[in-house]
């Protein structure tokens, strides 16, 4: 009975739980829709840009049966916790920055109790777009090769930058710098780089352009400002030279002097002309087209004219050659060419000065007796007086005049080109007076004194064609198409003659120093430079300036752009880059840069000192490493040889070559060791044909013959078969003979007769039979090897047997 009521109690009191349990319902949120900042956070979204520890949300509901409720917040596992939640309250607070690039809608658990029941809500929090991304290209620097001869208008290149942001601040458009100046435009909507509409390139011109692309999005919000983000890239333009343009002379016009004292085949002038299409120039040859007389030659590659005869035999005094200057290809054909006239003028040195002559010849003194007082313009006949200059042209024409008391006499004529008579005219009668003067005295001459003493001055010599003096004043001055160039040439000289009316002269030789302006920019090797920096080591690039002096060929390096600014040193006189201080690890270098293999690209100017400056830059690309964990010079040495493999190929062949090297005379001191000594070594097996009447030496049964004697101790005589055979190693390695050993004495007689029709006795054979004399012989022939062992023991059982029977005999 008493178990049976503990049964119903039981049932009583389940009873009663199931009856409470199915009136607590569970609690719930509100749906109060997507605008509403309060309920289930169904459709929440939340800007990226939002600041951590902001109030998002209130989570809102309740329960049927009015209990108090709690709410949570919970996140898949291996995602984080972007928000935190007041269970009371139901306050979502964010604290975890968001970024929109990397996951745009956040999927939280929500929950909701009532301390019995527990509903959990999965909701998904969309992550929307704030302007915090700015655009990227694809590389910081484009290199692009461009024919010079591209029409304008065409598309070169096509740049590419993304921005990862939404709406209008994914958006891109594109834009150059300075774009006024440029030759090159874009489509500001795809980034297409063109031409200018009425420009051109030209390679002889500019063969290097540098553009900055710059890209923006357009434009939006973030953490609420209003902002336009952008980025740039450098395009390089390498203008490639196209076959375009003639050949063209250099320092037009062209003058050239050929003096009476040149020599046959001397040099008299040399044309220049240069392929128009500087970047691949073709060869120039040149040729005489006209106007040579057959007197002149050129030479076909350098361009220098040669008079062919002495000057005196020229049959003009000027010529006017017509000059062909051909731009000839690889193949041998003329593609260009151009004329230019190259006047040469034949000219006379002013080096005879006048000469007197009377009847017999040259005469320097003329006398003359009269009476005084002749009539005026009487002619004095008694004086035959013949003048004449050698010289050419206007070297040839001098004037006269009487040197002496003035107003008596007058000459005639007064200005003479090469010969006249001279006629000298009583121009005052009364002053020819006996009581004044007995003698006159006149001459042809005084340097002292009026045209006498004038100088004039002229300019001639191999290196005289540039320039030019006066004849007056004496100052030199350079031709005006003269174009002098320190680089060619900075040294010149030539000779001055300064010569009076009397035809006198003197010589002397000026030098001319060019002196260096700064007309040349510094250059780069190559347009980009390619190398591989260590870190805590630098790297070096370096620029000439063709200048001659300095400091106008001194060079400053300087960095215009790099992408992230600030990473970079340079050193301004000796051009080594290298990383800021800070910067001692590949850590530090990948979390500066979002480019996982490190290669960064630098715009690096070369400026020179000169006035005014010129300058030139190049994208030098590098590619950052750590150091090795190998030391020593060899290690040095791989890094090094890291931009120039073929400079370590050429290591590794030279050192294989030394050990080959090394080998062959190893091999060769132990081949002439062993021919010296004529040694067989151990580690050789040396194989011979063997002879066809070589007989085996493994059995050798023969090597005992007996003979008979009468002498007891030559009862027994031992030979060896083996004594003359030939040294077949046909070395000295020769045995010495071994002493024979004395016979032992004969044992005694048998004491039965033998049988007479057999021999009297035999030799024990090998195999111990006794056997007659011919089959013993067929049976060394014939029988099979023996060993040396075998043979040995044979001996020794002879050697017994006699022994015993001598002591049995005595």
């Amino acid at each position: 009975m008493k178990k049976i009521k503990k049964v119903d109690i039981s049932l009583f009191f389940t009873f009663v739980h199931v009856c409470q349990a199915q009136a607590d319902y569970a609690p719930y949120f509100f749906d109060n829709g997507p605008n509403s900042k309060n309920g289930n956070m169904a459709l929440f979204s939340i800007p990226e840009d939002t600041a951590i520890g902001t109030q998002l949300y209130i989570l809102n509901g309740t329960d049927p049966e009015g209990d108090p409720v709690t709410f949570g917040i919970a996140f898949e596992p291996g995602f984080k916790d972007y928000f935190k939640v007041d269970s009371q309250t139901g306050i979502v607070t964010l604290i975890e920055e968001l970024d929109r690039e990397k996951q745009d809608e956040v999927e939280a658990l929500i929950s909701i109790s009532d301390g019995l029941n527990k509903v959990v809500e999965k909701v998904r929090i969309l992550v929307t777009d704030a302007n915090d991304e700015r655009p990227e290209f694809g590389n910081m620097s484009f290199n692009v090769n461009v024919p010079e001869d591209t029409p304008s208008g065409r598309s070169i290149f096509q740049t590419q930058a993304v921005d990862r942001d939404n709406g209008s601040g994914g958006s891109v458009t594109y834009y150059l710098q300075n774009s006024h100046n440029t030759t090159f435009a874009i489509d500001r909507h795809n980034g297409v780089l063109c031409i200018k509409t009425g420009e051109a390139l030209d390679y002889e011109k500019s063969r290097m352009h540098f553009v900055t692309v710059v890209a923006k999005d357009g434009g939006g919000k973030f953490k609420g400002k209003y902002q336009v983000l952008s980025s740039s890239a450098t395009v390089t333009i390498n203008v490639v030279d196209v076959q375009d343009t003639p050949p063209s002379f250099v320092g037009l016009p062209y003058y050239g002097y050929v003096y009476e004292d040149t020599l046959s085949g001397s040099e008299v002038f040399t044309v220049v002309a240069n392929d128009g299409d500087l970047g691949n120039p073709n060869a120039i040859h040149y040729s005489i087209v006209s106007g040579s007389d057959d007197s002149f030659i050129i030479n076909n590659t350098s361009g220098s004219i040669m008079v062919l005869d002495y000057p005196i035999h020229l049959k003009k005094v000027l010529y006017e050659l017509k000059i062909q200057a051909s731009e000839v290809s690889p193949e041998g054909d003329v593609v260009a060419h151009a004329f230019s006239i190259v006047t040469i003028r034949v000219v006379d040195l002013n080096n005879h000065p006048p000469t007197f002559y009377g009847e017999n010849g040259p005469q320097n003194k003329f006398e003359l007796t009269m009476y005084e007082h002749p009539p005026e313009g009487e002619i004095l006949r008694g004086l035959k007086i013949t003048v004449n200059d050698s010289d050419q042209g206007a070297n040839a024409k001098f004037s006269l005049r009487l040197v002496g008391p003035r107003g008596i006499f007058r000459v005639v004529p007064q200005t003479v080109l090469n010969e006249a008579q001279v006629t000298v005219i009583v121009d005052n009668s009364e002053a020819i007076d006996y009581e004044k003067y007995q003698f006159l005295s006149f001459k042809a001459t005084d340097p002292d004194s009026g045209l006498w003493g004038e100088v004039k001055y002229s300019i001639y010599g191999s290196g005289s064609d540039l320039f030019l003096i006066h004849p007056s004043t004496g100052n030199i001055y350079t031709q005006p198409w003269t174009t002098l160039d320190t680089e060619l040439k900075s040294k010149y000289n030539f000779y001055v003659k300064a010569e009076d009316t009397e035809g006198k002269y003197s010589l002397a030789e000026v030098f001319v120093t060019v002196l260096d302006m700064n007309d040349h920019s510094p250059e780069f090797n190559e347009n980009i430079l390619e190398k591989t920096m260590i870190i805590g080591a630098p790297v070096k690039i370096k620029a000439i300036d063709d200048d001659a002096e300095e400091p106008n060929n001194v060079v400053e390096y300087s960095i215009m752009q790099s992408d992230p600014d600030n990473i970079f040193d340079i050193n301004i006189d000796t051009g080594e880059i290298k990383l800021k201080s800070y910067i001692k690890s590949m850590d530090i270098v990948q979390n500066i840069t979002k480019q996982k293999d490190c290669k960064w690209s630098v715009v690096v100017q070369a400026k020179d000192r000169g006035s005014p400056s010129f300058s030139t830059t190049a994208v030098v690309k590098i590619d950052i490493t750590e150091a090795t964990q190998l030391k020593g010079p060899m290690a040095a040495f791989l890094f090094q040889s890291r931009d120039n493999p073929m400079k370590a190929l050429g290591v590794l062949a030279g050192v294989i070559c030394v050990m080959v090297l090394l080998t062959v005379l190893i091999s060769t001191a132990m081949f002439m060791r062993n021919k010296t000594n004529n040694r067989i070594m151990p580690a050789r097996h040396i194989i011979k044909k063997r002879p066809k009447d070589y007989r085996s030496r493994t059995v050798r049964t023969g090597w005992l013959i007996f003979k008979c004697s009468n002498s007891p101790s030559e009862k027994f005589v031992a030979e060896d078969p083996e004594q003359n055979r030939e040294n077949l190693n046909c070395n000295k390695n020769m045995q010495p003979t071994a002493p024979l050993p004395c016979a032992p004495a004969l044992p005694p007689p048998a004491l039965y007769l033998p049988k007479q029709n057999k021999q009297e006795w035999s030799v024990p054979t090998v195999s111990g039979s006794v056997a007659s004399k011919s089959k013993r012989q067929s049976r060394e022939n014939n029988s099979p090897n023996v060993s040396a062992a075998l043979m040995s023991e044979l001996k020794m059982k002879l050697q017994r047997k006699m022994m015993e029977s001598n002591t049995s005999h005595y």
